[in-house]
């Protein structure tokens, strides 16, 4: 199964394709969409589309994990982040891709064993899981994380089924 990890910004979205088979995983391509130099929302918004759909065309997962939204951010924050995931949703729906969608504490849980994991715990298990890949930010290695979160709850209710 290949699955889609997100998470989601209109700054910078980070994003990781990890192809799965049981408790085996691989990445496929990950990174950051840099969306800062684009200018107003309403542009960025458009560029995080085209990018989503041409790396969804391109690697064809089959589902999409995304991170639910922190509710402790700013109005203002938390209204602008709400448009990006409308954008990752709007993609996943175009494509006729199941979305599922994870708490941070969830994702925490999945990848280090302890919802209140630190960020540098998920990074260390995320490099470890994928046999020492490194990501370069933050955004990618949650994305990464989102996606590995995703990977367990599929493997752990098909062993349950």
């Amino acid at each position: 199964m290949r699955y889609l990890g997100i998470d989601p910004g209109t700054q910078w979205t980070g994003y990781a394709v990890l192809d799965c088979d049981g408790s085996e995983l691989d990445r496929v391509t990950s990174g950051v969409f840099d969306l800062r130099k684009e200018g107003e929302l309403s542009r960025r918004l458009a560029v995080l589309h085209e990018k989503l759909t041409a790396l969804a065309a391109e690697f064809e997962p089959c589902e999409l994990a995304v991170e639910k939204v922190f509710f402790g951010l700013n109005a203002k924050s938390a209204l602008a982040l709400g448009h990006g995931r409308g954008v990752i949703l709007s993609v996943a729906g175009a494509r006729r891709m199941p979305v599922f969608e994870y708490a941070p504490a969830t994702v925490k849980k999945a990848v280090t064993g302890r919802g209140r994991a630190t960020k540098d715990q998920v990074i260390k298990m995320v490099s470890y899981r994928l046999g020492g890949y490194a990501s370069a930010r933050d955004d990618e290695a949650d994305a990464l994380a989102v996606a590995m979160c995703h990977s367990h709850r599929k493997t752990a209710n098909g062993l349950i089924s």
